[in-house]
Formats: C-alpha cells, structure tokens, sequence
C-alpha cells in the first residue's frame, strides 16, 4: 500500500460521520433520525472492537452485521442499503468494500427477520442482543474478512 492510497484511507475514515448524516437526511430521515443513525454506528463500532478485537477481520464483519442489522430493524432495508451504498462510496478498497456489502448484507437479512424484537431497543441494547448472533456467524464463516494482500 503505497502514500496515496494510505491518505486516501485517512480522508474516507475521517468523513464518515458527515458521509452518513448527509445520507440519513438525504434519504428522508431527519435531524432525529440522522442522530439515531450515528448512535447506532457508533454502538455498532463499540461492540465490535470489544468483542472482535484478537482475530483478523473479525471486529470489522461484525461491525457491519450489527450496524446494518439494527439500521434494518430500526428503519427499513431500504434505508439501511442506502446508508451501507454511502459508507462505502468513495472507498479506496473495492476487496474490502466488496467484503463489507457481503457482511452488510448478512445484517440487512438478520435485521428484517427479527425487526420486531430488535426495532425498540436502544443502540447498546440492540449491540448487546446482536453480538452473540454476530459471533456465532462469525464461527459459522457466514460473515467474512478481506485478508491482506502480501
């Protein structure tokens, strides 16, 4: 991985919160929603690096699973695949975007089939049910890593 690619991974990482507010509200959620958007990003992010950390690729599949998965639940497939199209615009990594959609995939289907135990939990709440669901996919190779190039 060449400078350029390095900074380039800098600037899409460090746009992301504007990226995904500008996406909430552009899809017709509101201020409110947007927020709640980052709330759960931010949760999604928390419990991954928690409970993923020690094993290549795994806080970053579970992250997406539980973001997507409680984005789903919590405003619809079509929101959430918008949101996920957002995040991943503009990345320097089509390999790791590539992975990313497959793992946002997996959440976006969890999250619509369990919309209604997952919807009213708050975003540590929902982290906290999605978690063990993530980790067993995670064990089951359901969720999936780009490994490094060498």
């Amino acid at each position: 991985m060449g400078f350029g690619d390095v900074v380039q991974q800098a600037i899409h990482a460090g746009t992301g919160v504007p990226r995904l507010y500008a996406a909430a509200i552009r899809i017709g959620l509101g201020p409110a929603g947007a927020v709640e958007v980052l709330r759960i990003s931010q949760a999604a992010l928390s419990a991954a690096a928690t409970h993923g950390r020690g094993v290549p690729g795994r806080s970053n599949a579970l992250r997406h699973f539980m973001w997507q998965a409680a984005l789903t639940a919590r405003f619809g497939a079509d929101a959430a695949r918008s949101i996920a199209a957002a995040q991943e615009s503009g990345t320097p990594n089509r390999r790791d975007s590539r992975v990313d959609e497959h793992n946002n995939a997996a959440g976006q289907a969890y999250g619509a089939e369990h919309a209604d135990d997952l919807a009213g939990l708050s975003p540590s709440e929902a982290m906290t049910s999605l978690v063990p669901v993530a980790l067993a996919m995670w064990e089951a190779g359901e969720l999936v890593w780009v490994r490094p190039r060498r």
